[in-house]
């Protein structure tokens, strides 16, 4: 059943392509009154407002050649403005922490004010429609996986190189003019006032991929609408149970799928569920099930990938590697789903 071309990524695609423009240069050309002195309920009010003429300009353009010019200040600089205001009282994910990043607060993420990235290449690694992807693996997480294989980074932000929006937005107009089908960012929660600062800088036509636990509050989600074309979103846990214990997670299935049916309203998605072993059953049994009911047109991806990393010692169950007997089960119940799905 595996698909070669895909059928639930067009716009995606027609971006790629360069024949309809990217989300992101459309809310640059929606002009708002934006001024210095709004206080985020104006803000808000504004951007609902604002985000109606998104809508509409949205529907009608078809061609990148019906782009409108830029204006200034655009939608785009008021998801900035709104951002920064979030930032000095974080609820950019579903933890809320509240603390004043502006000040060098750092709430559960370990992130202040100033993002970081581990590394930015020309990925090939990723599912087919999306290699060559210029992929920025950013610092921090606002999830502590205790089998995360890329906890030096996630536990450390601070170790990373400092972002200058208005320089990765250079490095992304490089790498797009050598062939990149669209910028991928890594982990994105926690950096999302640096991201649209990277978008309102950024003039090239480029897929926007917002490569997310999907943990993101809701106020994050409305900023997200009218940037984000693909939604490459991870569905890994079936239930709250498992998400706290080994993700740190609480309220998970409600913020998680609550967040995918946003993103299935407002843009594409391609979803991957990694198997985790002994959770066949209890995670991808019930994920596979609300993916059929919920956000049937979706890509979906069924990774075996797993390997217990990190903190996985200290749990039994998931202490080891898929049995070839689970990735079997694994693949039948999604086969008899009837979604579309990439096995790589």
């Amino acid at each position: 059943m595996q698909s070669s071309d895909p059928i639930h990524l067009k716009r995606y695609i027609q971006v790629m392509n360069d024949q309809i423009p990217s989300q992101f240069l459309i809310s640059q050309s929606i002009s708002v009154p934006l001024r210095k002195e709004m206080d985020i309920h104006e803000l808000w009010k504004l951007h609902d407002e604002a985000m109606n003429s998104f809508r509409e300009k949205f529907d009608k353009i078809s061609s990148i050649d019906e782009l409108p010019p830029r204006a200034p200040p655009s939608l785009l600089d008021l998801k900035v403005a709104i951002a920064d205001k979030i930032l000095q009282n974080c609820h950019f994910c579903e933890r809320r922490c509240g603390i004043n990043r502006k000040k060098k607060e750092t709430g559960y993420c370990r992130m202040d004010a100033i993002s970081r990235y581990s590394a930015e290449f020309m990925h090939q690694g990723e599912e087919p429609e999306l290699v060559p992807s210029h992929t920025i693996f950013l610092t921090g997480c606002n999830f502590s996986c205790v089998y995360c294989q890329n906890w030096q980074i996630s536990t450390a932000p601070k170790r990373g190189i400092p972002i200058l929006p208005v320089e990765i937005a250079r490095i992304i107009t490089l790498r797009r003019a050598y062939g990149s089908k669209n910028v991928n960012f890594v982990t994105p929660t926690p950096h999302t006032h640096t991201i649209l600062k990277i978008l309102n800088a950024l003039n090239v036509n480029v897929p926007i991929v917002w490569n997310s636990n999907m943990y993101y509050s809701k106020e994050v989600a409305r900023l997200l609408e009218g940037v984000v074309d693909i939604y490459l979103g991870d569905l890994r846990y079936g239930n709250d149970e498992c998400a706290l214990k080994y993700s740190n997670a609480p309220d998970y299935w409600s913020v998680v799928t609550g967040n995918f049916n946003t993103a299935y309203k407002t843009g594409e998605i391609l979803l991957r569920q990694l198997v985790l072993p002994g959770h066949i059953e209890c995670c991808t049994l019930p994920i596979i099930e609300w993916t059929k009911k919920n956000i049937p047109n979706v890509r979906f991806n069924l990774m075996f990938q797993y390997s217990p990393n990190y903190r996985a010692h200290e749990f039994p169950r998931i202490n080891r590697m898929l049995t070839k007997g689970e990735c079997e089960k694994a693949v039948d119940i999604l086969k008899k789903s009837g979604l579309e799905d990439i096995l790589v």
